[in-house]
């Protein structure tokens, strides 16, 4: 059954009640009219909703299994279960496990830039709901999310976190809670000619921390150091 019946009896609405539900459907179409919702991606019309537009859905590359266990890099066929990639083998990264959405393609390029450098904040609670979903079974076992942190400079001339912003639409979805004070940057990001050059220098002596308690796990949103595996990958 789609339906949800209400052990209660109806009970007729009051005047007032029926106005203001009125007024509000009324103001939503105003709205809708006047400032339709539009595709992050593509910016055409929205049938209804929110979202990306059909087009646009159709074009992101979601990742599923079966993939690496360790990066989840998606393999082409299933090897089994709890099979690693040769780049996990060859070059085993720091963290445990690390999971992604979507291949970094051109739709998923603009829905990224859009949250980093425009200042697309509603973007947030979609990709949150999408990495959640993503990352179920990490998750699970997590006691906190530790977003990133920037620089101060860096902050100030952003004026936004787009890692905490992730990290708190995430914990919307999954009630893990996100610890803002993590991690602290002590040093501002170094540039470098390739992303696995700009990567070890953020982790030498970046960031600084509370020591480790036993027994307890976080989960980091998205930095660097997991970045490198596929953009080495997928360009």
């Amino acid at each position: 059954m789609n339906e949800l019946v209400s052990a209660r009896p109806d009970e007729p609405q009051s005047y007032g009640a029926r106005l203001r539900e009125g007024m509000r459907a009324a103001f939503r179409l105003v709205l809708d009219f006047g400032l339709p919702q539009l595709c992050p991606s593509c910016r055409g019309p929205l049938s209804e909703g929110e979202g990306l537009c059909a087009a646009c859905w159709s074009k992101l590359s979601l990742i599923e299994p079966p993939y690496c266990v360790r990066l989840g890099i998606p393999f082409a066929y299933d090897p089994g279960p709890g099979l690693l990639s040769m780049e996990a083998i060859a070059n085993p990264p720091a963290y445990d496990r690390a999971r992604a959405v979507v291949r970094y393609d051109d739709v998923a390029r603009t829905l990224v830039h859009g949250l980093k450098y425009t200042d697309r904040l509603d973007l947030s609670p979609m990709m949150g709901r999408w990495m959640a979903r993503a990352g179920r079974e990490l998750l699970a076992d997590a006691d906190a999310l530790v977003p990133v942190p920037l620089h101060w400079r860096r902050r100030w001339a952003r004026r936004f976190n787009q890692s905490a912003a992730l990290a708190g639409s995430i914990s919307a979805f999954c009630d893990v809670p996100v610890a803002y004070s993590g991690l602290k940057r002590v040093r501002a990001a170094s540039t470098g000619r390739t992303i696995e050059d700009r990567a070890g220098r953020q982790r030498s002596g970046s960031f600084r921390g509370p020591g480790r308690t036993p027994g307890r796990h976080r989960r980091q949103t998205p930095g660097a150091d997991r970045r490198r595996a596929y953009i080495r990958r997928y360009g």
